[in-house]
């Protein structure tokens, strides 16, 4: 048996194999070393103190803590949704839930691959406050192996290496606080079901939803494409490997969602619903199964929509709709299958068919029924905008990166708190969103038929390559689809956006972790 080995940047700087660095999204001569960086995560922020949980009450609340319900699917598309002008695959209970709350049609990820959006859903801050940049592999998964299953291509005989290199982050840091955390500390009970994949857990126990936060969990630690991939009840294994045995999953996980709320009488409850599907492979239930017009992905969808069904149905009969909030949307964009809605690009590209997501929101009696909202917003809002619902402040020891869009849900706000959307490719920070403009520095995303490397026409960087026409500019208002590019038009707007995100890059590099001073 191969000895496993930790990866070391002089080990990687001798691996010369390259094939794969342009799938992954890098240039052409992106090194190896640099590729195994980000599979792994940005380095700690080193001679930090872990911080504490310190989440103040508002001493001046005084309302009625709501139930939550977050529904996070697994690469589902902004146009797969029948209330986003889908006409193929069947969402009968999504397109109500739309009807009755509100939908959001600028809503975004934080990050168009899994592991960071998490990140940042749960924990209100951009993935580079971590170091979880990528999307993290099954720990004890050979290298080779992973880049193979990801990028289809073949980087030479690396061996069985684990991403472990004490400099990187392996999973969600301690001093992370989540929204389990934050509102078990207001008195709710708090249950995850489903896919995790903010640390292999199976391989690490420091990483399980119940030491980050959660009362009770059921899932699995990562996708559903990376194998082992283990059934967990709490931090008891049920099954060391579901393998392709995953029809199932949206069932059992239905089954436990509503378990957790026939539990929870009395009490507020959260209850994080994180789907696997439609990540690929897809799989549905024979119920489901070759039932719709759009194959296999469709089949996975309606399936999921069948199961929000089934727990709205099960909060109507416990008399728990009324005080119930129930958010549904996507970590990010679709895959190979799945509609981005007619939006340029797609899961793990920095255009808006990677980044922008569905968002659905109802609260009867609260959020207007049959809304829709056109202002930007980020997944990321979401922590700050619940905790105050639930009677909680905003921890002070560190920078909250989202913004309370309680006045975008409830109607009450016309314009969004963020002046500024950042869009990051890893730990690359690529482009921003301000207002209707959309901009970009570079993308590093394509290679074929030729590579598009950065190429700057203006200030004075340092030309790459020949290929592509950089800088970026979008008018996303009348431009949704990204096709013209008016940088040169407008060169006063390209000043100004490159000009904030440089102040940000240098915040950021001063202090990446996002840690206030002086805060406990």
């Amino acid at each position: 048996m191969m000895e496993k080995k930790r990866i070391e940047r002089r080990t990687i700087l001798k691996m010369g194999a390259l094939a794969g660095a342009a799938v992954l999204g890098y240039p052409a001569a992106a090194s190896l070393k640099g590729i195994l960086g980000k599979l792994g995560g940005t380095p700690s922020n080193a001679g930090e103190t872990p911080r504490g949980l310190l989440i103040p009450k508002n001493k001046n609340f005084n309302g009625k803590q709501p139930n939550i319900i977050l529904i996070n699917c697994d690469d589902l598309g902004y146009g797969d949704l029948g209330c986003y002008g889908n006409q193929v695959i069947r969402t009968p209970h999504i397109d109500k839930l739309a009807g009755e709350g509100v939908r959001f049609t600028d809503f975004y990820a934080s990050c168009s691959v899994c592991t960071p959006s998490r990140y940042s859903l749960l924990t209100g801050r951009y993935p580079i406050r971590s170091g979880l940049i990528f999307v993290l592999p099954a720990l004890g998964e050979s290298l080779s192996r992973y880049v193979i299953r990801t990028t289809g291509r073949w980087l030479g005989r690396l061996g069985a290496v684990d991403v472990q290199d004490d400099s990187y982050v392996s999973g969600l840091p301690d001093e992370e606080i989540t929204l389990g955390k934050a509102l078990k500390t207001a008195g709710y009970k708090t249950g995850m079901v489903g896919k995790w994949h903010l640390g292999d857990f199976s391989k690490e126990p420091k990483h399980n939803p119940r030491r980050h936060g959660f009362d009770e969990f059921f899932g699995v630690p990562h996708s559903n494409d990376m194998f082992p991939c283990a059934l967990y009840r709490n931090e008891t294994q049920l099954e060391a490997d579901i393998g392709l045995n995953q029809a199932r999953l949206t069932g059992l996980y239905t089954k436990e969602a509503i378990d957790f709320i026939n539990k929870s009488p009395g009490t507020p409850f959260f209850l994080y619903l994180a789907h696997t599907f439609p990540h690929q492979p897809l799989y549905a239930s024979e119920k489901f199964k070759d039932r719709s017009k759009a194959g296999i992905f469709g089949d996975a969808v309606e399936e999921i929509d069948w199961s929000l069904g089934e727990i709205v149905r099960c909060l109507r009969e416990k008399g728990l709709e009324n005080n119930t909030i129930i958010f549904f949307t996507s970590d990010n964009g679709p895959w190979y299958n799945g509609n981005p809605g007619g939006f340029r690009g797609r899961k793990g590209q920095s255009y808006e068919g990677g980044f922008r997501i569905p968002l659905i929101v109802k609260w009867p009696g609260r959020i207007p029924a049959g809304t829709v909202c056109a202002e930007a917003s980020m997944n990321l809002d979401l922590f700050p905008t619940l905790l105050p619902l639930a009677g909680l402040e905003l921890p002070p020891d560190r920078i909250i990166d989202g913004k309370n869009i309680d006045g975008l849900l409830m109607g009450k706000e016309k314009r969004t708190p963020h002046d500024v959307l950042y869009f990051y490719h890893y730990e690359e920070l690529e482009g921003v969103r301000a207002g209707n403009w959309k901009y970009f520095r570079n993308i590093n995303h394509y290679v074929w038929p030729q590579p598009v490397d950065k190429k700057t026409t203006l200030f004075g960087r340092t030309a790459e390559g020949n290929f592509g026409d950089w800088p970026n500019l979008y008018n996303i208002e009348y431009d949704k689809g990204e096709n013209y590019n008016l940088a040169s038009r407008y060169p006063e707007v390209v000043r100004k956006l490159d000009d904030i995100m440089t102040t940000w890059e240098t915040g950021i590099k001063k202090n990446p972790g996002g840690w206030i001073k002086g805060k406990p």
